[in-house]
C-alpha cells in the first residue's frame, strides 16, 4: 500500500492539545491489521517561518501554503487558534479548505477553525459542529440549521469533519475513521480507552497488537 500524507496547518497561537491524538495515531502502525504503512504528517504554514503555539512551542513548518496541493494530500487538518477570531489572518487556510473540498479531498477542522470555515461559507450546507452554536452564529453564516450537538461530526459526503475545542479524542476518532486507519472494533476500543479510560478497551487493543 502506498504511503499517504496528511497535512496539518500550523500558525501562531495554535491550540496544542487539539490535534495531537490524531497525528500520533496516524503515524503509529502497531494496531494496523492487516499491516500497512503509517501515514506521513506534514506541517504547512502560510510561510516557512517558525510559528509559536498557544503553549509556547516553536514549530518549523515543512511546507508553505502556496505549495500545498490537494492531489498530494489525503487530508487537510485545521487546528484551532486565537488567530481564527482575529480578523482575516487565517483566511488563506479557509480558502485552502475550499480548494480541498472542491477537489474531493477531506478537511478536518476543530475549534476556531470551524469559525473560519463558516466565514468561508463552507458550513452553510453541511452537517457540522463546533464549540457552541452561538459561536458560529456570530460569524453571520447561513448554516445554523445544519449544526449538530455532538462531540464531532463527519458530514454526509464524508469529506468534512468538525469538532469543538474540548473534543480532541473524538476529532481524532473521525479522522482515523475517514482515513480507514483501524478496523471499526479497534477504533471503538481506542476511543473508549482515551475518552473514558475504559480498561476493557485496553484489553481489545492489546489483543489487536498480538494478532
Amino acid at each position: 500500500m502506498e504511503r499517504r500524507t496528511v497535512h496539518v496547518a500550523v500558525y501562531d497561537t495554535l491550540a496544542d492539545w487539539e490535534f495531537g491524538y490524531a497525528t500520533a495515531y496516524l503515524r503509529d502502525t502497531s494496531l494496523h491489521r492487516p499491516p500497512r504503512p503509517g501515514i506521513d504528517v506534514v506541517t504547512v504554514a502560510e510561510r516557512r517561518e517558525p510559528v509559536t503555539t498557544m503553549g509556547g512551542l516553536r514549530l518549523q513548518p515543512d511546507l508553505a501554503l502556496d505549495d500545498l496541493r490537494p492531489e498530494h494530500s489525503a487530508m487537510l487538518v485545521l487546528p484551532g487558534a486565537s488567530l481564527w477570531d482575529a480578523g482575516e489572518r487565517n483566511a488563506p487556510f479557509a480558502r485552502a479548505a475550499r480548494t480541498f473540498l472542491e477537489a474531493g479531498v477531506p478537511v478536518a477542522a476543530i475549534c476556531g477553525a470551524t469559525a473560519g470555515l463558516a466565514r468561508e461559507g463552507l458550513l452553510d450546507d453541511r452537517a457540522h459542529t463546533s464549540a457552541a452554536a452561538p459561536y458560529l452564529a456570530a460569524t453571520g453564516y447561513k448554516g445554523g440549521d445544519h449544526y449538530r450537538e455532538a462531540d464531532a461530526v463527519t458530514d454526509e459526503s464524508g469529506d468534512l469533519i468538525t469538532a469543538g475545542p474540548t473534543e480532541p479524542v473524538a476529532f481524532a476518532r473521525e479522522i482515523l475513521a475517514r482515513l480507514d486507519v483501524y478496523e471499526p472494533e479497534v477504533l471503538d476500543a481506542w476511543f473508549r480507552l482515551f475518552s473514558a479510560s475504559d480498561a476493557s478497551a485496553f484489553e481489545v487493543l492489546q489483543a489487536a497488537q498480538l494478532r
